[in-house]
């Protein structure tokens, strides 16, 4: 991690506090744009830079930034896996993805992840920041073809039946993890609680949904035929 220089936005006095800002981008030449245009934008200030995952995960909890800019393409870590696991983390901190990325896979799965908002890295300046200042109104800042790229994949998509009906938002994110293929220990570090709570959540699922195994669970999630060889 480098941190950016402890840099702070200008802000004239008794003006509305800063929008802290953190990065997380590999390529040092557009990590270092970013922080300049931050630091020298009125109402921001720029908390910190990550070149990786990694070390963005281990740190950024301490900081909790108001947004984070996440690139997608990270060596390691993917930036979506990063937005999934910091997302359970810092429930309010707003996860805006920039990235050269524009297919309908990957917008999806990064909203999926948590993101907010998906930005192209040929954004100019000023939209950057009005796009900051968007999502940390409540907004969900995106150019227009990513719009339209989402709309028509959501158009060839029937809607399933709500398979975790009942189930608690924690019970819920237990359950898409599961359904996502990853352990119980890892659900645990994901989401920051013991693997015992971890095996309590599993129980209180196939409760409610009347299973009775973790993969006739997740198979009920998905809406797939039930296995019972859990």
């Amino acid at each position: 991690m480098t941190l950016a220089e402890n840099c702070t936005g200008k802000t004239e006095p008794g003006a509305s506090p800063p929008i802290k800002v953190s990065i997380v981008e590999d390529d040092a030449a557009v990590r270092a744009m970013l922080c300049k245009w931050i630091r020298q934008a009125d109402g921001f200030q720029c908390l910190a830079d990550f070149e990786n995952a990694e070390t963005a995960v281990a740190a950024m909890p301490r900081d909790a930034p108001d947004v984070a800019l996440v690139d997608i393409n990270l060596p390691g870590i993917s930036g979506i896996e990063c937005v999934l696991r910091l997302k359970f983390r810092l429930p309010h901190t707003q996860f805006v993805i920039i990235t050269g990325y524009e297919d309908a896979d990957h917008i999806l799965a990064a909203l999926a992840a948590g993101a907010t908002g998906y930005l192209l890295k040929r954004t100019r300046r000023a939209e950057l920041l009005t796009a900051l200042r968007e999502v940390h109104a409540g907004g969900s800042p995106m150019s227009s073809n990513i719009a339209r790229k989402i709309v028509q994949s959501f158009q060839r998509i029937s809607p399933k039946p709500n398979q975790a009906e009942g189930l608690s938002p924690r019970e819920s994110d237990v359950l898409e993890l599961l359904a996502r293929g990853y352990l119980y220990k890892e659900v645990a570090e994901i989401i920051g609680i013991s693997l015992t709570t971890v095996k309590t959540y599993i129980h209180r699922i196939c409760e409610k949904l009347h299973v009775h195994s973790r993969a006739e669970a997740v198979a009920h999630y998905a809406n797939l035929p039930r296995r019972s060889d859990a």
